[in-house]
């Protein structure tokens, strides 16, 4: 297995150390860099070589991936800059900065394949929805690298801001549906722990449902929508309450 490189082992850095692990990835292989030591034991019990100094760790690596906020990145990109292997794939998990400002950031040293990775932390459970934009080159180690941790799919870079909304907001804007229904199954005479696990069960047959080639989302509603039926009245009372409207604005808001 080839090296990799995570600069930052915060929401996402960890999110995807652990999606590799998961994925039978070869703990030896990955380095692990963050400044503070607490939030590099859980993974340094687990066979990661971990760093204080991301310029020790990127030493071999065949995929340096860049995952701080974005206040922070062109410092780190500075002190790296002489330091990463100049073959190697450099990937930036970073929202708000475009390629431009992420190539100006390298000056003289701008990596052969550098792209700009847009997970979201359901890499952990090998179930991101993890799009890339090509920067410099092309990424095929990246592809691959975070092909372990879900779907992958190469965007151009305007469409960014809709991916972000779609998949990365989008986690939380599923995570409040689950709840609204949690809470509606209590109101129905659920334990909440029930709930949520039929809830979760319902989303997850839904998902399988609409993951078959050639399937529509209204197609399926229209199987278990019969005339005059319950779930008719439940879309129905769902609209009328801005459903479809509400989930439109918190998309367009997102971008």
């Amino acid at each position: 297995m080839k090296r990799i490189a995570v600069i930052g082992a915060g929401a996402m850095g960890g999110a995807l150390v652990n999606g590799l692990l998961a994925s039978g990835f070869d703990a030896a292989c990955i380095a692990l860099s963050n400044p503070h030591k607490e939030k590099l034991e859980p993974f340094s019990t687990r066979g990661v070589a971990t760093f204080t100094d991301n310029c020790e760790a990127v030493k071999g690596a065949s995929l340096v991936v860049l995952a701080v906020k974005p206040w922070l990145i062109a410092g780190v990109i500075e002190k790296l800059r002489g330091a990463i292997d100049p073959a190697a794939e450099v990937a930036a998990i970073v929202a708000g900065v475009s390629s431009a400002d992420l190539k100006a950031m390298w000056a003289d040293k701008l990596p052969q394949a550098l792209s700009i990775v847009m997970p979201n932390t359901a890499m952990a459970l090998g179930q991101s929805m993890t799009f890339i934009v090509d920067v410099e080159g092309t990424a095929p180690l990246a592809n691959e690298i975070f092909a372990r941790t879900g779907s992958v799919m190469t965007i151009e870079e305007c469409l960014l801001p809709a991916a972000t909304a779609l998949a990365s907001c989008g986690i939380a804007y599923a995570m409040r549906y689950v709840r609204a229904s949690v809470e509606g199954g209590v109101e129905l005479g659920f334990r909440a722990a029930d709930a949520q696990r039929i809830v979760v069960a319902t989303l997850r047959g839904a998902a399988a449902l609409l993951d078959r080639p050639g399937t529509h989302a209204e197609a399926e509603i229209d199987k278990v929508t019969t005339p005059g039926g319950l779930t008719i009245r439940g879309l129905n009372a769902m609209e009328a309450a801005g459903f479809t409207p509400a989930v439109l604005a918190a998309l367009r808001a997102s971008r």
